[in-house]
């Protein structure tokens, strides 16, 4: 059975020992110096599996000077749309569902109502009337140039065609709000249905129709929102406000999401809520036409942002009040050679080689000094010794060498 050796002092300049070394004791009284050791865990190559650790280095970021800022992701007012029909009518088909990509043009629905046939009607009359106008106002012209006609009579005439040519113009652009050509309309082609279009690109968020209901034009058929340029509502608490300016870099990231996207302050809001924030625009450096409005976003406004060393926040664990980051022992007697001379000379790689069955890996807590922390990332720096991004660390499954750590102490420096 193998065994995970451990070596973990308090951590102060003075200790007490008790035998660990032979079998003798101290005489009474007497107190023995010892410079301080550091916290080492060794694991073998199945141990090493199951505690799931993954390898890394530290990261340069830019992680200081921000303002912390949530809120979510939305849309402008121009891409959100609510479809009312032109004029009422009962649904005849429809093939809307919530979440369905549509274009621009696309028909949504089919309505039909007697009312469409009328307005048909009063344009194809009025078309007609419209020539017989004209006809009798050139002909009382042509009277009244020659002292025929009394100029009231031509009055009358040219007024009466006016009218109709109003009407003409008002019929067609009623028409053309139903999606019927003027042009084209004859008594044969008269119907009692009209199509509602689709007026952008985007996706149906919302349906309220269905077939045979009655929808009229107070009523909303659908709701259709363009995603492709969504753009970040963010909140901002009032003591912050002053450090912002238009142009600043936004990162961020989505609930559920590892991914670091970016945006710029667009505009800033000039009214402080109830709740002593305000609001802030920002337009996405990156459009994802997948991301939908609503999506909850949790990130930092750079202000004077400079590049740091950081790990994982997960990484740095806390021993006895202190932060400590475990790096790996590539000096380690029985870890396989080859890769501590990878990492000896600096190689990006820093995942193990296929380990074999008596392989042991050595790690060690090197305290470090914490600073700022933001979305997922810590910015450290080693109290001593060789700088920490020299080095290769644990960034994932720290917590799983705290738990060893600790499960070892209290069986008295072993577990098996």
């Amino acid at each position: 059975m193998n065994t995970i050796t451990h070596h973990i002092q308090a951590f102060a300049v003075l200790a007490v020992l008790f035998g660990a070394c032979n079998s003798s004791t101290p005489p009474e009284g007497t107190e023995e110096h010892h410079e301080e050791e550091g916290v080492t865990v060794v694991l073998d190559a199945a141990q090493f599996t199951l505690a799931g650790i993954e390898l890394g280095k530290p990261e340069l970021r830019a992680i200081s000077g921000n303002v912390p800022v949530y809120g979510k992701l939305d849309s402008p007012p121009q891409n959100l749309v609510s479809i009312s029909p032109t004029l009422g009518g009962f649904v005849r088909s429809t093939d809307l569902l919530e979440g369905l990509r549509v274009k621009k043009g696309q028909v949504l629905a089919v309505l039909e109502h007697p009312d469409i046939i009328t307005l048909q009607q009063d344009y194809l009359e009025n078309r007609s009337m419209l020539e017989m106008l004209r006809q009798d106002d050139e002909r009382q012209q042509a009277l009244a140039e020659g002292d025929v006609s009394a100029v009231r009579t031509r009055q009358e005439a040219s007024s009466k065609y006016r009218v109709a040519q109003a009407r003409d113009a008002a019929l067609r652009e009623r028409l053309k709000m139903i999606g019927i050509d003027a042009g084209t309309l004859t008594p044969a082609t008269l119907r009692s249905t009209m199509n509602v279009y689709s007026p952008i690109n985007g996706y149906v968020t919302e349906v309220a129709a269905h077939i045979g209901k009655f929808m009229g034009p107070e009523s909303v058929l659908c709701r259709i929102v363009d995603t492709e340029h969504l753009h970040a509502e963010l909140v901002v608490f009032e003591r912050d406000v002053p450090k912002l300016r238009v142009g600043q870099k936004i990162r961020f990231t989505l609930a559920n999401e590892t991914t670091e996207r970016t945006a710029k302050v667009y505009l800033i809001g000039r009214q402080i809520d109830t709740d002593r924030t305000i609001r802030v625009h920002g337009h996405l450096d990156d459009e994802d036409g997948e991301l939908l409005p609503g999506m909850a976003l949790n990130g930092v406004v750079e202000l004077d942002s400079a590049q740091v060393w950081t790990v994982p926040t997960e990484a740095v664990v806390e021993i006895e009040g202190r932060s400590y980051v475990f790096a790996q022992e590539a000096h380690a007697g029985n870890v396989d050679q080859a890769h501590a001379e990878e990492e000896e000379h600096g190689h990006d790689h820093a995942e193990p080689e296929p380990a074999a069955k008596d392989q042991a890996y050595h790690f060690e807590g090197v305290e470090v000094r914490v600073g700022v922390s933001e979305l997922g990332h810590t910015e450290v720096a080693a109290v001593k010794g060789v700088p920490l991004q020299d080095r290769v660390i644990v960034t994932q499954g720290a917590y799983s060498l705290l738990s060893v750590l600790q499960n070892s102490e209290e069986e008295g420096g072993h577990a098996h």
